[in-house]
C-alpha cells in the first residue's frame, strides 16, 4: 500500500474521479506536449455519461493551454477502468503528434497501462488481519503502526488535511443560497447548524453531524476546496465526525490527527483490496468506504481497542453493501449530499455499537472488503456513476423521465 497521504488529496470538487483525476492527467499531458498546437480529448464510459454534470469538460478545457475539442464516447469503454480518457496532441498542420490512454480510478488517482510497476508500496502488510497479527506479536496500536511505517512526518500531512477539512466545514456553515447546476438545490447546512444549537440533548449530536457533513458536501458540489476522504463525493463524512469531537467535546488536535491516521489506514486497505471508485463499484466504494473510515476514527477517539476499531470499520462498510452510484443529472448533489449526512450518523452509530462490545464478531473487515468488491463487479453498469439507472432515472424535480 502507498502512503495514506496519497489517499487524502486536497483539491476542488465536485468529483475526485471526474475533475481532480482528469485535471491531473491534463497537466501531465500538457507538460509532455508543450509544442502542441491543439488537443483532442476523448472521454469514455462513466466519464462521458456524467462528465458534464461533474464538470469534466470544464476542468480539462481550463487546464489544457491550447484549443481543445472534447469528444464524448458515451457508448464505448476503454479496457482497464470505466473512467477512461484518450488525450491527443496535434501540430499546426493537424497531424497527430502524440496520444495517451489514461484512467481516473477514483480518489483523484490516475493510471495508465504502465502504472502498476510504479506504485510505491511502503506497507509490509496489506490486510487488516495481517496488521492485527503484527500488532499482537510486536505491540502497539493502529495509529502507532502508521507512524512506524511512515514516520512522524505523516502527522504534518494529516495537519494539512485537517486544516482543509475544518475550513470546508466553516465555509459551508456560513454560505447559503443555491448550488450550481440544473437541480437548483438550496444549501441546507447553515439552517441545520442553527437548529442544532437549539435542539434538546437527544437530537443535538445528530443535527450537528448533519450540519457539518452537509457543509462539506455542499462546498464540494460548488467546486470548493475539499479533501478526498476517500473521494470528493464522500468528502463530508469523515470531517463531520472529527469536527463534532473537536468542536463540541474539545478533543485536542493531537488526538484528531491520530484518528486521521487510523481512518487513512482503513481507507488504504479498502482501496488496495477493492476500490473507492463509484464508476467501478458504486457508491458503496465511496460513501461506504468513508463511513468505514469515519467509524474507525471515531472508535479511536473513544479509546477503542484495535479489535473494536476493526469491528466499527467492518460495520460502517457492511451496512452500505450494494449502494448504487446514481446521481441525478450527473451532479454530485442528489443523492450524494444527503448520503454524506446519513453516512456520518451511521459512522457514529457503528463506533458506539463496537465500543460496547469486546470487538469480537463473525465476519472480519477483510471479508467485508472482498464482498464489497464482488458486489461492485456484479452491479450492472447503469448503477455505477453512469446516471442511466436508479435515482438518476427520476429526472429533475422528482418528475419521472419520459
Amino acid at each position: 500500500m502507498e502512503s495514506i497521504s496519497k489517499l487524502f488529496k486536497i483539491g476542488n470538487g465536485p468529483s475526485s474521479s471526474h475533475t481532480m483525476g482528469p485535471k491531473s492527467a491534463a497537466e501531465i499531458f500538457t507538460a509532455k506536449n508543450q509544442d502542441a498546437h491543439s488537443f483532442k480529448v476523448y472521454l469514455y464510459g462513466s466519464l462521458a455519461l456524467t462528465g458534464k454534470g461533474h464538470m469534466t469538460d470544464y476542468i480539462i478545457l481550463k487546464t489544457l493551454p491550447k484549443p481543445t475539442e472534447i469528444i464524448w464516447k458515451n457508448d464505448e469503454s476503454l479496457p482497464l477502468h470505466p473512467n477512461g480518457m484518450r488525450f491527443e496532441a496535434y501540430d499546426e498542420n493537424g497531424t497527430k503528434q502524440n496520444e495517451w490512454e489514461v484512467y481516473s480510478i477514483g480518489g483523484g488517482e490516475i493510471m495508465d497501462k504502465n502504472s502498476e510497476s510504479k506504485e510505491e508500496n511502503i506497507y509490509p502488510q496489506n490486510t487488516m488481519a495481517a496488521i492485527i497479527t503484527h500488532l499482537e506479536e510486536n505491540g502497539g496500536t493502529l495509529w502507532e503502526y502508521v507512524l512506524q511505517v511512515e514516520g512522524e512526518s505523516v502527522l504534518e500531512s494529516m495537519k494539512k488535511v485537517w486544516d482543509v477539512m475544518k475550513d470546508a466545514i466553516q465555509r459551508g456553515l456560513e454560505t447559503d443560497g443555491t448550488l450550481p447546476g440544473v437541480l437548483k438545490l438550496s444549501r441546507k447546512s447553515p439552517s441545520y447548524h442553527v437548529k442544532a444549537k437549539m435542539q434538546n440533548k437527544f437530537a443535538e449530536d445528530d443535527t450537528f453531524l448533519f450540519a457539518y457533513a452537509l457543509a462539506v458536501s455542499e462546498e464540494n458540489a460548488a467546486a470548493g476546496k475539499v479533501v478526498t476522504a476517500p473521494t470528493c463525493g464522500s468528502s463530508g463524512i469523515l470531517p463531520a465526525v472529527l469536527y463534532l469531537f473537536y468542536k463540541k467535546y474539545d478533543f485536542s488536535e493531537t488526538r484528531i490527527l491520530k484518528a486521521l491516521t487510523v481512518a487513512g489506514l482503513v481507507g488504504n486497505l479498502i482501496k488496495e483490496n477493492a476500490s473507492v471508485s463509484g464508476a467501478e463499484v458504486g457508491c458503496q466504494g465511496e460513501v461506504g468506504a468513508a463511513c468505514s473510515m469515519a467509524a474507525a476514527a471515531c472508535t479511536q477517539l473513544l479509546g477503542g481497542t484495535t479489535y473494536q476499531i476493526e469491528y466499527a470499520a467492518s460495520s460502517g462498510l457492511e451496512h452500505h453493501l450494494g449502494l448504487t452510484c446514481d446521481p441525478i443529472a450527473g451532479l454530485v448533489q442528489i443523492p450524494c449530499i444527503e448520503r454524506n449526512a446519513f453516512g456520518a450518523q451511521r459512522a457514529l452509530d457503528s463506533a458506539l455499537y463496537a465500543i460496547h462490545s469486546d470487538g469480537r464478531h463473525l465476519v472480519p473487515f477483510d471479508n467485508i472488503v472482498e464482498v464489497m468488491e464482488q458486489t461492485g463487479h456484479d452491479l450492472p453498469s447503469l448503477y455505477k456513476e453512469t446516471s442511466l439507472g436508479g435515482l438518476a432515472t427520476i429526472g429533475l424535480h422528482g418528475r419521472p423521465k419520459k
